[in-house]
């Protein structure tokens, strides 16, 4: 800019010394007069250049127009994030045999619907009103404020939706976990339970000010905060309702109960790829500013480049310990990049965010071993993607952010995780007790979708009971 603005004034200079020589000879001008026009005419162009200076200099805008844009920002990347429960749902129909897709199908737009009523209920008030320090908010429904609070800076509407999806991306990460063997309305009791108190309350903690954010806690979009808490709940209930039928053997060895569809997980993949980017761009909270609007764009390229780190990394390693490519653990790359980058997607460098993405991704694909090595059926590895990366991305935070501590870091992860155990095994021990959460062998062999629909979503496929 400064070397463009040098130019520009030399060329207006030489432009106003040929224009007053010209005056001169036609008008005789003297050398006082000479002078005179040419200062004033420098002057003039001084005042330009001022002019162009202070625009650059501009603060940010208006208190309305942030509100406009804040608001703006929370609505668009909240969609972006609800689109991701397409995404989940598409991944885990890819995932389970056919004779399973309609109950997924049903458990995603489900769980969805049942987040959005209880977090209006409960759980944004237990999440943020009143936590100042604490433990947990007020057990009260959320009451829309329709007037435009310029102090808060959005409307409180956008922020209740953009908060909403987060809660049923934690719900959607259980399901995927836990399929073709357990019955839909306890899963639904459950996800009820989760996020109208599990989750909130965990979330109060840090986003609602409570007593991890005065210890100095960063979670910048999630990775433990949501994708850690869906992790433990999926692996609670993993672990209480068991493995489904063949999926392993007397010797503990593991078989692969292969999905139906992996163009339909890979499609699964992309979409929450996309929807990401609001999960990540749209946790800046802020888009008043053109420095907002920078770490926004920032955001957008690390949360990508972290993506294809794990997605490269997965693909290289399992080639490198395999005669073979492993799709399945090069999907979930991706997914683990994208949980491994979004304790912090802001500060890395784009070199960091590719390692933090690569590092999850080997995780998540050595995560995957492990849970076979313990006989845990995790039908989508959702465990290994979401608990395991969250909790190195959180981990790894002050790589990148010099104002964070391993040690604060570590707290966090291991109070989460406490609490969401816990919390999740009674809640599943409970449900299974009173009233069962899974499946007779006999409608697990011959696939919910007919047991608890019944109805199939691929009749040419699916074998009916005779």
């Amino acid at each position: 800019m400064f070397p463009a603005y040098i130019n520009l004034n030399l060329k207006l200079i030489k432009g106003v010394i040929m224009t007053l020589k010209l005056l001169k000879n036609v008008f005789s001008l003297n050398t006082l007069s000479y002078l005179a026009l040419f200062v004033v005419t420098m002057a003039s162009s001084t005042g330009l250049f001022a002019q162009e200076a202070a625009v650059e200099a501009a603060p940010a805008v208006s208190g309305e127009v942030a509100y406009i844009l804040n608001t703006f920002l929370f609505c668009v990347c909240g969609f972006l994030v609800m689109f991701m429960a397409a995404g989940f749902c598409m991944l885990e129909a890819g995932q389970v045999r056919s004779k399973n897709t309609a109950v997924i199908c049903l458990k995603n737009i489900g769980l969805f619907s049942i987040a959005g009523i209880m977090y209006y209920l409960v759980g944004y008030n237990l999440m943020y009103d009143g936590v100042d320090g604490g433990y947990l908010g007020s057990f009260s429904m959320f009451d829309r404020n329709d007037e435009v609070d310029l102090e808060t800076g959005y409307a409180a509407a956008s922020d209740w939706y953009f908060q909403m999806v987060f809660v049923a991306t934690t719900a959607s990460i259980v399901s995927g976990a836990l399929a073709e063997r357990i019955l839909i309305w306890p899963f639904f009791l459950f996800i009820a339970i989760l996020t109208a108190v599990i989750y909130p309350i965990a979330g109060s903690w840090q986003w609602g000010g409570g007593w991890l954010s005065e210890a100095g806690f960063s979670d910048f979009a999630g990775s433990t905060l949501v994708h850690s808490v869906g992790g433990w709940a999926a692996l609670t209930g993993a672990i209480l309702l068991g493995a489904r039928d063949g999926k392993f053997n007397s010797d503990g060895t593991a078989n692969t109960l292969a999905g139906c569809s992996v163009p339909l997980t890979t499609l699964g993949v992309f979409i929450l790829w996309l929807g990401w980017f609001g999960f990540n761009g749209g946790s800046q909270l802020a888009l008043g500013s053109g420095a907002d609007a920078t770490a926004i764009a920032n955001i957008f390229v690390n949360t990508n480049l972290a993506a294809a780190g794990g997605v490269v990394a997965c693909m290289v390693v399992s080639k490198l310990t395999n005669s073979h490519t492993n799709i399945a653990a090069t999907l979930n790359g991706a997914i683990a990049g994208l949980v491994g980058i979004t304790a912090e997607p802001l500060m890395p460098s784009m070199g960091q965010a590719v390692i933090i993405g690569a590092v999850a991704g080997v995780i998540c694909m050595y995560g995957m071993k492990l849970l076979d090595m313990l006989k845990i059926d995790d039908v989508v590895m959702a465990i290994p993607a979401h608990l395991f990366a969250g909790i190195f991305g959180t981990l790894v935070v002050p790589w990148s952010n010099p104002d964070t501590s391993f040690g604060v870091q570590f707290l966090g992860v291991i109070s989460y995780g406490v609490f969401t155990l816990i919390a999740s095994f009674v809640v599943w021990y409970i449900i299974k007790m009173v009233i069962g959460i899974r499946a007779t062998k006999e409608d697990e062999e011959y696939g919910l979708d007919m047991s608890e629909l019944g109805s199939i979503s691929h009749p040419d496929f699916t074998t009916q009971k005779k």
